[in-house]
């Protein structure tokens, strides 16, 4: 049974790292889309990145592009996201999620992952 674990958030200052790291300890996530979203204070849940499985392409939003990626250890079955040069208005809770195995493309909406990890809070402080 799939079970996404997030880690590696927490409180740093502006200009600061993060990596996360989602595993998945019921499941295999190389056969799966996996995406990185974040919820910010009163927004909506949106993707920051997501990676293929098999040919490992990603998808990062545009407004976060050069700072932070995304990246996986089929071996460790998990999937990271490097976050640098954090900025206050990356504050959120940011959630791993999955696919079914082997679906198609690169999906950006929440509804095409059916599996979630309980989130992971990062707080930026200026």
């Amino acid at each position: 049974q799939v079970q996404l674990v997030e880690s590696g958030g927490g409180s740093v200052e502006a200009g600061d790292s993060l990596r996360l790291s989602c595993v998945d300890s019921g499941g295999t996530l190389s056969e799966a889309t996996i995406g990185w979203f974040r919820q910010q204070p009163g927004k909506e849940r949106e993707l920051v990145a997501a990676i293929k499985w098999g040919d490992d392409s990603t998808q990062v939003a545009d407004s976060l592009k050069g700072r932070f990626t995304i990246s996986r250890d089929n071996a460790k079955n998990a999937v990271y996201l490097q976050m640098n040069r954090l900025q206050p208005e990356d504050t959120a809770v940011y959630y791993c999620a999955r696919t079914h195995p082997f679906a198609r493309g690169l999906p950006s909406r929440r509804h095409d992952y059916p599996y979630w990890g309980q989130g992971t809070p990062v707080t930026v402080f200026s």
